[in-house]
């Protein structure tokens, strides 16, 4: 059960100052603001490293009813600096639940605010776009958060890999989760061997290689591209994988030139949101950033080779140019508002998508890229 819930406050950069309650870590915090439309999964949301440096305001009217377990981690702790909700239910119910949302956002020091017009903070966003905020459970002077926020760095100013990336490589060998089983599946025997270049990868997307019958290596995001090209003609590794991860990609200028060296040697590469958004900048193609951002789990997306449209996860603030057509075909495009969804680069063994195949909101439609990346390995 919850303990009573104290007052926390709200002052966004646009002026808008609110009251609401506080049912997380005691704290005062500064982050993005952004909307996630998701109706299940908010443990996997505030789990996912690509979350880091954000607040994000649940558009579904109650969260916590089905508490959180270990299993569901998509990391090993919570990234996000909070969650906003309309409603907090502290008596959850599911059998695989082992704790509150409360008890976990308290144990990884995340706020989570409470009892605030969710729907009017998200078309505030919608309207006004994306925004730095400051929340507090501690400060209630309008004047003091005002002052908080402005002496604060803004997103985009940030370098979150540094924070969110593996210091040290390990091996991945977990395969996806059974529905029926309960636990997780066997690892199959491998057919290929990757690097995964953890700019904060998702726990889900390193099952998704495994079950694609992909060996997986995590490596830090200061990776060396003469390392891996070695590698890579030594037999070693058979491509590279560009994970997903928090911030602006173009902030990451060390990545961003180890990354041409690997196109350059024509190692076959598989990039998702982040990675997608990296290889485009590499080839040329700056990104730019969305005006509220895609985030939630019922985005169509339609496969331009096949005509199928698939219903897909996103968690995106920035998004590749159009102009990339010059030097790649699109794949997939985004139906909400034709914005580039996945990219094949002509002349190259290189191929991204900007969704998360590997989130099941469809739930396995889009589950086909991961074995792609294995018959491109091969060919």
């Amino acid at each position: 059960m919850a303990t009573s819930l104290k007052k926390a406050w709200i002052y966004l950069e646009n002026g808008t100052f609110l009251e609401a309650k506080s049912f997380g870590a005691n704290n005062t915090s500064v982050g993005e603001i952004v909307f996630n439309t998701s109706m299940s999964g908010y443990q996997e949301i505030m789990s996912d490293p690509s979350y880091a440096g954000q607040f994000v305001t649940f558009t579904a009217p109650e969260i916590g009813n089905v508490g959180v377990n270990d299993e569901d981690m998509e990391s090993t702790k919570a990234h996000a600096k909070g969650m906003i909700v309309r409603k907090y239910q502290s008596r959850y119910s599911n059998f695989r639940a082992e704790g509150s949302l409360e008890e976990f956002l308290v144990k990884h020091n995340v706020m989570g605010i409470c009892d605030i017009d969710t729907r009017y903070l998200t078309k505030m966003l919608r309207s006004e776009g994306a925004m730095m905020m400051v929340a507090s459970s501690q400060i209630s002077d309008k004047e003091e958060l005002k002052k908080i926020l402005e002496d604060s760095p803004r997103i985009e100013d940030v370098n979150y890999i540094e924070q969110v990336s593996t210091k040290k490589s390990y091996k991945h060998t977990s395969s996806t989760y059974s529905q029926t089983a309960f636990r997780y599946e066997d690892a199959p025997t491998p057919q290929a061997k990757i690097a995964v270049i953890d700019f904060g990868v998702k726990r889900n997307i390193l099952n998704e290689l495994v079950n694609a019958k992909i060996a997986v290596e995590v490596i830090p995001n200061d990776f060396n591209a003469d390392e891996l090209i070695k590698k890579y003609n030594d037999k070693e590794i058979d491509g590279v994988f560009l994970s997903n991860g928090p911030g602006d990609p173009l902030v990451l200028k060390k990545e961003q030139e180890q990354i041409k060296k690997l196109i350059d040697a024509k190692i076959p590469m598989f990039g998702i949101c982040l990675g997608h958004q990296l290889l485009s900048i590499s080839h040329g193609y700056d990104t730019f950033k969305l005006k509220f951002g895609h985030h939630g789990g019922n985005h169509p997306v339609k496969n331009t080779k096949t005509g199928l449209v698939e219903i897909t996860a996103q968690n995106h603030n920035y998004n590749v140019p159009d102009n990339i057509v010059e030097i790649a075909e699109v794949t997939h495009t985004n139906l909400f508002d034709n914005t580039i969804e996945g990219l094949r680069y002509n002349n190259s063994p290189i191929f991204s998508v900007q969704h998360h195949p590997e989130a099941s909101p469809g739930p396995k439609e889009s589950r086909y890229i991961f074995n792609e990346f294995l018959s491109l390995i091969k060919r």
